[in-house]
């Protein structure tokens, strides 16, 4: 039986998520409960919106945040790498298995990204802003760089989330769209519009990006209509929930207790969606949250420590069950 934990006198505690209806802020919101639970009156706990990116980073070192969630895992092994989360450790990662695709007018002469940079007729790019914050944005434009494609010659779209691009593409706004988020309903409505191709990045493109921690992976033939062979592209897969190190033990011992012992009351909000196409991959295993791209706080190692051997999450009435 898992023995639950209790704070022992009042925290306000700041999480910060994402734009709000997303699943960061479920995140966030699932944590904040569990913890009010086990929190003496007194305590609050407040959500601030974020965008999920290098802001997440930034709310934990100025203060303005005590636990943020980001994506993907990818990036933050590379700037854990880089020496740039000096300060900085996990309490856990929630996983979401998801990629960064190319996806391009069916019309267009090209098989791959390289191809597409030896394209002169018009390219039009749906993507995120490469702006410092959005990791959308910094990996599809470094992997465009690294193929080949000269900025200059093409232009570009923008929009912080993914929906507004994969409209424009449908819309025959724009003729390549980059993106993420490829579980969710927009990509599968995609090809019942337009017609349309997937380029894989390429070995340039991977080699570059694995040099710095980011790993390659695959989308199995079918996934996304249209399809119709592997595609290998960049991962961009799990929310990793970040903190300071100066974070109190008890505190992410609880927060971290919650995720491992009451992770069923997020796995429910999901359980409706096939596993392979929700945005969080359940059910979530404690092993696998251990596993982040930047060390554990040890008041959160001793937590999964702690729970290695119980029989399982807690049970109880679930508001989603």
């Amino acid at each position: 039986m898992l023995v639950e934990p209790r704070l022992t006198a009042p925290v306000t505690l700041h999480l910060q998520g994402d734009w709000g209806q997303a699943n960061m802020h479920r995140i966030c919101g699932w944590i904040a409960q569990e913890m009010g639970d086990r929190a003496p009156a007194g305590s609050r706990f407040a959500i601030w919106n974020g965008r999920g990116g290098l802001d997440a980073i930034t709310a934990l070192r100025e203060g303005d945040a005590d636990i943020s969630v980001m994506t993907p895992a990818a990036a933050a092994s590379r700037l854990a790498r880089a020496g740039r989360l000096d300060g900085l450790c996990a309490l856990g990662v929630i996983g979401q298995r998801d990629r960064l695709v190319v996806a391009v007018d069916a019309a267009l002469p090209v098989r791959t990204v390289a191809e597409l940079a030896e394209y002169t007729g018009e390219v039009v790019v749906a993507t995120a802003p490469d702006d410092g914050v959005n990791l959308v944005g910094f990996a599809a434009h470094k992997a465009l760089a690294l193929a080949g494609i000269d900025a200059d010659r093409v232009d570009f779209r923008y929009d912080e989330r993914p929906f507004p691009a994969l409209e424009w593409f449908a819309a025959g706004e724009v003729n390549v769209l980059v993106q993420e988020a490829i579980m969710t309903p927009p990509w599968q409505r995609v090809e019942r519009v337009r017609p349309v191709k997937y380029l894989p990045w390429g070995d340039e493109v991977l080699r570059g990006f694995a040099r710095e921690g980011w790993p390659s992976a695959v989308v199995r033939a079918g996934y996304l209509p249209g399809l119709t062979e592997d595609l290998h592209t960049l991962d961009f897969s799990d929310f990793v929930v970040v903190c300071r190190e100066d974070l109190a033990d008890e505190v992410a011992h609880l927060a971290t207790w919650c995720m491992i012992g009451t992770r069923r009351a997020l796995e429910v909000q999901y359980g409706h969606l096939p596993i392979d196409r929700s945005p969080v991959t359940y059910p979530l295993v404690p092993a696998d949250m251990a596993a982040t791209p930047l060390p554990l706080h040890p008041a959160a190692a001793r937590a999964y420590s702690e729970t290695a051997a119980s029989d399982g999450p807690l049970d109880g009435p679930l508001m989603w069950s």
